[in-house]
Parts: C-alpha cells; sequence; structure tokens
C-alpha cells in the first residue's frame, strides 16, 4: 500500500484531506431516499433488521434478538439489495449499513437506494466509520441520548468523498479482501473466548450443584434434567429466601444497571453508548436497590441479568427488586448467576417479545434452590474464588487480542476509505470472504426495543 501522490483541502470537518482526483458531494447527490410501503402478508416477506454491531441481518438468521418480533409487516419498508439502510435514532452509534437482500424492514428507518455509478459497499464502509457516525450525532437532534434523531434533510447534507466509480470498486474489492482475513482471526479468538467461558461457568455449576467431593453419597434431586446432587444437601423454594421491596423516590442516589457478565454495575451516565437507552428527567420512579439486595432483569433473567448488588443505588422501575434471607450472600450470588439457575429463569419466563420474555414471579418463586452445608459453602466460595483467575486471565488475553485485531481492522478501513492510502495497484487473490460472527443476543441496538439493557 501507498499514499496518493496529492491531496485536497478537504469541505468536510470530519473527513482528512482527500486525494486530489477525488471530488466531495453531499449525500444527496449519491443517494435517493424512497418509502415504498409493503402491504404483503409476513409470511411472504423476508423480514430485515439493523444493528450497530452486526449491520444488516435477515431476521431467519437470528437465534435471538433484543426487540420485538412484528406481528405483521404492513407499512414496512421495501428495501432492495444495495440499499443503505439508516436508523435514524440510532445511526450515530453505528446503526446504519448496506443490505445485502431483499425484503422489507421497521418503518422508522430510512432507506437510501444508490444512484448510478456509486458502489453501495464503499459507503456501507465509509457510513461505519467512528467519524461519520460522530458527524451523524453532530448534525442530529434531541433532548437525550436515546432520543437524539438524525433526521434526513441533516443526513443527506453531510459530504462525503466521491472516489471514481472504479475506485470505489477497487477499495471495495481491497477492503473485503483483507476484512475476511481480519474475521477469520477475530472469529478465531471468539470461539476461545467462549470456550474457556464455558469452561468456568461449567465449573461453578458443577460446585453449586455436585460439591467438591467426588466421592459423595448423591441423591435425587427432584428435578428432572439437574439430576443428583450430595445426599447430605437440601433444596428450599425461591419464595422462601426472596421477598420482593420496592422503594422509590431516591433520585439523589448512583444510577445502577444489572448486565449479564457482572450483574449489578454502576452506570457510567456520561457515556453516550452507554446510555442509548432512555434516561428520564425525573428518576424518582426509579427503584432503590440497597448493598446485600438482589436485582433482576426480569426481562433477560432468561440471560443471567440479576445478582447480588455491591453498591446502593437506583435501578429502572421495571426490575425486580428481593431482600434475601440468605446468611452466605456471596454463595447465593455465585450460585444463582450458575447456569443450573439461568435454565430455572429461563422456564419461568414467557411472553410475546422474542429475546425479553417476561419473569413471571409466581413461577419464579417455585424454583427450587440447592443449599449445602454452611461450611461447604464457604469452600465452594473459595475454590470459585481461586479458580476464577485463570479462566479469567485467559479471557483477558484472547479479549485484548481481539480488539487489537479490531482496532487494526478499524484503522485499515478508515485509512482506505477516506484516502489516506492508495489500493489501487493492490493485486486481490481469489479468497473466501468470511464475515465476523456476532453474539446476537448482546445487541440492544435494535430500534423495536423499547427496553434494551437499563
Amino acid at each position: 500500500m501507498r499514499q496518493y501522490a496529492e491531496y485536497s483541502k478537504t469541505k468536510a470537518d470530519w473527513l482528512p484531506d482527500v486525494p486530489a482526483h477525488w471530488s466531495e458531494q453531499r449525500i444527496k447527490t449519491l443517494f435517493s431516499l424512497h418509502d415504498e410501503r409493503n402491504y404483503l402478508p409476513l409470511s411472504e416477506v423476508n423480514l430485515i433488521s439493523l444493528y450497530a454491531k452486526m449491520g444488516v441481518i435477515q431476521h431467519s438468521d437470528i437465534e435471538h434478538t433484543t426487540g420485538n418480533r412484528a406481528s405483521n409487516a404492513d407499512g414496512y419498508k421495501i428495501v432492495n439489495k444495495d440499499d443503505i439502510i439508516v436508523n435514524i435514532l440510532l445511526c450515530w452509534m453505528g446503526a446504519i449499513g448496506r443490505s445485502d437482500y431483499n425484503g422489507v424492514t421497521s418503518p422508522a428507518y430510512d432507506v437510501y437506494s444508490p444512484k448510478e455509478g456509486v458502489n453501495s459497499r464503499y459507503y456501507h464502509y465509509l457510513f461505519r466509520l467512528p467519524s461519520f457516525s460522530q458527524q451523524c450525532y453532530r448534525v442530529g437532534k434531541g433532548i437525550m441520548a436515546m432520543r437524539w434523531r438524525t433526521y434526513s434533510p441533516q443526513f443527506c447534507n453531510i459530504v462525503v468523498p466521491v472516489p471514481p466509480c472504479s475506485e470505489q470498486d477497487q477499495i471495495v474489492r481491497f477492503l473485503d479482501w483483507k476484512v475476511s482475513m481480519i474475521n477469520r482471526l477475530i472469529n478465531t479468538k471468539r470461539k476461545e473466548i467462549k470456550a474457556v467461558d464455558a469452561m468456568k461457568r461449567s465449573m461453578v455449576s458443577s460446585a453449586v450443584t455436585r460439591g467438591l467431593n467426588p466421592d459423595a453419597s448423591m441423591k435425587y434431586s427432584g428435578v428432572k434434567w439437574l439430576g443428583d446432587i450430595p445426599a447430605h444437601w437440601g433444596t428450599i423454594k425461591l419464595r422462601q429466601l426472596l421477598h420482593p421491596v420496592s422503594i422509590k423516590n431516591h433520585p439523589e442516589l448512583p444510577l445502577l444497571s444489572v448486565v449479564r457478565e457482572q450483574g449489578v454495575i454502576v452506570r457510567d451516565i456520561d457515556d453516550r453508548k452507554a446510555n442509548h437507552n432512555y434516561i428520564p428527567d425525573d428518576l424518582s420512579g426509579y427503584k432503590m436497590v440497597k448493598k446485600g439486595q438482589f436485582a433482576m432483569n426480569k426481562m433477560k433473567a432468561w440471560q443471567g441479568s440479576y445478582g447480588i448488588s455491591d453498591y446502593t443505588g437506583i435501578v429502572s422501575p421495571a426490575y425486580f427488586i428481593f431482600n434475601v434471607a440468605f446468611d452466605n450472600l456471596e454463595y447465593f450470588h455465585y450460585a444463582i448467576r450458575s447456569k443450573v439457575y439461568v435454565n430455572f429463569f429461563a422456564q419461568a419466563s414467557d411472553g410475546i417479545r422474542v429475546g425479553q420474555w417476561d419473569l413471571q414471579m409466581d413461577k419464579m418463586k417455585e424454583i427450587p434452590f440447592i443449599v449445602p452445608p454452611a461450611d461447604e459453602q464457604i469452600a465452594i466460595v473459595e475454590y470459585i474464588k481461586k479458580t476464577h483467575p485463570k479462566y479469567d486471565e485467559a479471557i483477558e488475553k484472547l479479549t485484548a487480542e481481539a480488539s487489537a485485531l479490531e482496532e487494526y481492522k478499524a484503522k485499515l478501513i478508515a485509512d482506505v476509505v477516506t484516502g489516506k492510502v492508495d489500493v489501487r495497484y493492490e493485486k486481490i487473490p481469489n479468497y473466501e470472504f468470511v464475515d465476523e460472527e456476532a453474539d446476537s443476543e448482546a445487541e440492544g441496538e435494535n430500534d423495536d426495543s423499547e427496553e434494551q439493557e437499563d
């Protein structure tokens, strides 16, 4: 790769200087906004969604989603292959991308068709740059992150680089090749992370259901898919341990969140991207959580979004808060967050939403909790705390390696699509394109979702 011989001063403040032979135009000269609506039954159309991390995805390709599942597709916007889809609420977070499919998408999205001589794949790469996302935010308007919109007139007036058509095509060929190579490495790292995390979870689940003594006598737990537990252990229903509380009117307390990976955490209210969920000005309706209480995101309990809080603060009024009648809260936290209980909570959840099943309080109260003797609880906690670091260190190392690859990929894309490097004469070998695999359960950017990770 080399640099271009000459550069020109750009007219767009979000861009570096561009190659002298490139032009610059407003988006409205390159794409046409169209608003063709669908009136076919849902069963006869291909439903398409847009995510910040995954881009444009067919619903048929998603195992789990975090938004509403459409009951019909009347009034949905028709999308053609090569169209650019823009989520006006979240394009500043990267929720914008090119469609590889024909189908229909949310009426809340804007759909743009490329004009003649415009390679929408080139603009897919350009529009997903962090610098372009920041520009979408700058030209948008609203009062809060979740209510920040980048409307079509402002979006269409953004100035973008326009390489010659043949160069757009070459840039796409080059990036598809290089990105595919990097994606293959990233996907391998993520599979390794999942494998290590699965071993870590299995270790915890085994400890809290089988104990630490492999020679202990066993008995049937009373739950078919749970199997046997140590004969001297007992079980108790969660209704005897968890007692719901609801205290409000404490807006002065710090805002907390309940997430799958960590349980209860302090929410960074200054992070725009972490707060694309709406935070109201009046927090008096939010529920107080005291240190040592159990907080649960009832719509994501099936994912493990719950835990004993180490903090006193406030959370969404949609959450469940409980006092816990159990002496060893540290053991309770490890046990209840093990995959064994995540499965129980999944069985106790239902509803019409895909990926946001609502946990039913009456069903949850009947979930059995396995109770070892107090001394074994202490030993299990110590064992978990001693064993966790080796898994955490491996995950941290693999995550850092994947992040470094992501950063390299992002810089490569930015350098090529903005003209910092010249790829016109690069030879592209034969290769099989590999896309980056994304954890669809972790996606919270679907515009159809009213409550996400809150």
